[in-house]
């Protein structure tokens, strides 16, 4: 089965990463295999100071991995941001699916969450929704878009659609694979 990237698009506070939280177990359900990226544009932190783990890159090493009986944490410094695709490869390679938040401008499939009392408008419209390869839409109103359009609290729905879209599946309530 191919690995297949999707990107969860929208305008600052528009509700992404909800909406993530409700998809990624829809997807489970399903029997998929997924992986999340967040895209930050700014440099960022994770590591706790004076852990072992900050110590250790504070000294010098350039990768730092944390490994347990039920999870691995890396931290890599890095010489330029690495693309969508090259995340995908390298780190989600065992995942059908890698799903995305941020990265509007990858030339990889979208679906926009957008909220009324957020924003005026959305990101993609029929205008330029072939261009920014828009699927879907999760939305709490009408937009002008000529995609399949779920609610905020469709995310059983979207799962399907992604799901039907992607890998072929048949949902008939069913978890039913090709």
């Amino acid at each position: 089965m191919a690995q297949h990237i999707l990107c969860i698009v929208g305008k600052k506070k528009s509700g992404k990463t909800t909406f993530l939280e409700k998809l990624l177990p829809e997807l489970r359900k399903l029997g998929l295999s997924v992986g999340a990226v967040k895209h930050d544009a700014h440099s960022f932190e994770m590591d706790v100071e004076g852990k072992d783990s900050w110590r250790l890159k504070r000294a010098g090493a350039e990768t730092v991995v944390v490994s347990s009986p039920d999870r691995v944490a890396m931290i890599k410094s890095v010489d330029r941001e690495r693309s969508l695709e090259e995340l995908a490869e390298t780190l989600f390679a065992d995942k059908d699916l890698v799903l995305a938040e941020g990265y509007f401008s990858a030339d990889q499939p979208k679906i926009e969450v957008y909220r009324a009392d957020a924003h005026a408008q959305p990101l993609c419209d029929r205008y330029n929704q072939q261009a920014r390869k828009l699927i879907a839409m999760v939305t709490d109103r009408g937009v002008d878009a000529d995609v399949p359009r779920f609610g905020l609290d469709d995310a059983a729905e979207v799962a399907a659609h992604i799901a039907r879209k992607y890998f072929g599946w048949v949902y008939n309530g069913m978890n039913t694979h090709d």
